[in-house]
């Protein structure tokens, strides 16, 4: 049957069903897309046989908000969504946003937040003694002691906090099948403490090879001691080389195992063959539907996994570094079933993925024996082992022009351009700027001055000035009007006033007024946010300057936007406190008047 998974009685009957086996509660609404982590999820246990139901956004004052398919015969499974629920509530400074696109209708309010722990408390006291399983991003990222910006303060495990029996970590597939199997084999989930890419707890601390990091006690009692912490566990997300983590927290031990292992191209494409519906549940449409299905509803997920490592960036910690690719088939095929949608109309918004321009591991070491530990594939120069090739890619895109009913193909995912400048053929690069383009092509510089571009683990600026002059030359050459869109972020650990004015200098030159400009988000997961929190980089274990004060962030911020009448004084101050009184004036580089 394909259909949408039941989310209530009815539909359950309408079935057959008088139960399910495991029950879906999720912070989002409904949405059966393989960009939703809860349709793929549910489409993965199904295609194992088990019935699954979904229960989005349930009431989280009421318990008999998770009572709406009965108790599930296994287990609920508990995510607080594609976005940790935090950062889905509030923004960078801490204000309640005031729309949420996963949703219906955008409005904001439907998820609490730390969803996860709120779930799991709401499941608990629906059904006593029910097994609950937590994943997804919220819970990968929090899965031993985190820094947490909302309440400023370092929190334990989420396992702890939530007192769910297994947290998933990363990429759910995987461990999903292993515990499919287990199942049918007659295993009880509480006694499943070994699978790859979980995180469970013990009274006793195991034995094997492992490694003991410091306990969340003593992480709390120096910062020092948590960077030295979070570099091991940044050093341990590969699933060729990463060991057995085992930390402590008051008399229980959280171990978490060893990444799972990376899909092959026919597990991606059986994932992504799967029957998704591709929309929003019907039952939304009464809202105006779901705002986050506009951006995936004609866009194709060609990999997953990126090798940029930028140190502000979670993906490390939660896809990994190696490439996963799906077949060019797989696609092709997922594309011919976009044309045949009614509102289809003749345009693929995106083909790609984290990075839209990896679609191979970076060499073919990591398919052996996995990621470098202590070296990075593209910083501080890219590798001299790593293979640059857009030819894959470059083919795919081709396949899909092909298409009949297909009228353009664009590419909106991030494309990383030091790695664009690294391979000797720019064929990709001419029919990137020829066909793949809506007059704009998105890319994250993210910072303009060296040392800051340092410890955010991007190129220096001169290669992002290089790749500017190539893509202006080519769009001249070609006759088109195109133009760059620079991500840039303010606040980011290292950057003082003199950085910020240094990346205002910049926009000035360029004559360029920055529309994508956000502070730094310090989200868990990330050596950034390390950085925020203890003021040591974990990777070197280098004292970092670190904005501390709001009027900082808040002068670092109208530096970027200068020419605004109401950051005028903002700006005046924040040129007084760093000695750039050359900067205020009637000089023609003066960026106050």
């Amino acid at each position: 049957m394909r259909d949408f998974l039941p989310i209530s009685e009815e539909d359950m009957h309408n079935r057959g069903w008088d139960s399910v086996d495991f029950a879906i509660i999720t912070g989002d609404a409904y949405v059966d897309h393989p960009s939703f982590g809860t349709a793929i999820v549910s489409r993965v246990l199904e295609a194992e046989g088990f019935r699954v139901g979904i229960i989005p956004q349930p009431d989280w004052k009421d318990p008999e908000s998770v009572k709406t398919l009965g108790r599930p015969k296994l287990a609920f499974l508990i995510n607080a969504g594609n976005v940790d629920s935090m950062v889905a509530n509030f923004s960078s400074k801490s204000k309640r946003r005031s729309k949420d696109q996963y949703s219906p209708g955008g409005i904001a309010g439907k998820r609490p937040d730390r969803a996860i722990i709120v779930y799991t408390s709401l499941a608990k006291q629906a059904y006593k003694g029910i097994p609950i399983i937590i994943g997804g991003i919220e819970a990968s990222l929090r899965r031993l002691s985190h820094y947490d910006y909302w309440s400023d303060s370092l929190r334990r495990s989420i396992l702890t906090d939530s007192k769910a029996d297994m947290l998933i970590y990363g990429m759910g597939e995987n461990p999903f099948w292993e515990i499919s199997r287990r199942i049918k084999a007659g295993e009880e989930i509480k006694n499943m403490k070994d699978i790859r890419g979980t995180v469970v707890k013990s009274s006793q601390l195991p034995e094997g090879d492992l490694i003991t990091l410091p306990s969340y006690e003593e992480d709390l009692a120096d910062k020092k001691t948590f960077a030295k912490s979070f570099a091991i566990q940044y050093r341990n997300t590969d699933p060729f080389s990463a060991k057995m983590l085992v930390e402590k927290t008051g008399t229980q031990y959280m171990i978490q195992n060893p990444p799972a292992k990376i899909l092959t191209t026919e597990e991606m494409d059986r994932v992504y063959a799967l029957p998704y519906m591709g929309t929003y549940h019907p039952c939304y449409e009464k809202d105006g539907g779901v705002p986050a299905i506009k951006e995936v509803e004609f866009s194709l997920i060609s990999a997953r996994g990126c090798f940029g490592s930028c140190n502000f960036c979670a993906l490390t910690f939660h896809q990994g570094r190696i490439i996963q690719a799906r077949s060019h088939q797989s696609i092709i095929d997922e594309a011919i079933r976009l044309t045949k949608k009614p509102n289809f109309k003749g345009y693929i918004n995106d083909v790609g993925g984290p990075t839209a321009n990896f679609r191979q591991p970076a060499c073919d070491k990591q398919l052996k024996s996995g990621a470098c530990q202590d070296r990075r594939c593209l910083f501080p120069k890219p590798c001299p082992n790593m293979k640059v090739s857009h030819e894959d890619y470059l083919e795919l895109l081709r396949k899909l022009k092909a298409i009949p009913g297909i009228k353009k193909v664009f590419i909106k995912s991030g494309i990383r351009f030091d790695y664009l400048l690294s391979d000797s053929s720019q064929e990709f690069f001419h029919e990137l700027c020829q066909h793949h383009i809506s007059g704009q092509l998105k890319i994250a510089p993210e910072h303009i001055c060296a040392r800051v571009l340092d410890l955010m683990g991007k190129p220096r600026p001169e290669v992002y000035r290089k790749f500017e002059k190539m893509f202006k030359e080519e769009n001249e050459r070609i006759g088109k009007k195109q133009y760059l869109i620079p991500y840039l972020i303010s606040s980011h650990p290292g950057s003082d006033l003199k950085a910020a004015i240094e990346l205002a200098e910049f926009l000035r030159d360029e004559k360029f007024i920055p529309d994508q400009v956000q502070d730094f988000y310090p989200t868990p997961g990330t050596v950034s946010t390390c950085m925020y929190y203890t003021g040591y980089d974990p990777l070197t274990m280098k004292k970092v300057y670190v904005p501390g004060t709001e009027e900082e962030k808040n002068m670092q911020r109208a530096l970027l936007h200068f020419h605004k009448p109401e950051n005028r004084e903002k700006v005046r101050k924040a040129l007084i406190l760093a000695g750039r009184r050359d900067l205020i004036g009637r000089s023609p580089k003066a960026l106050i008047r």
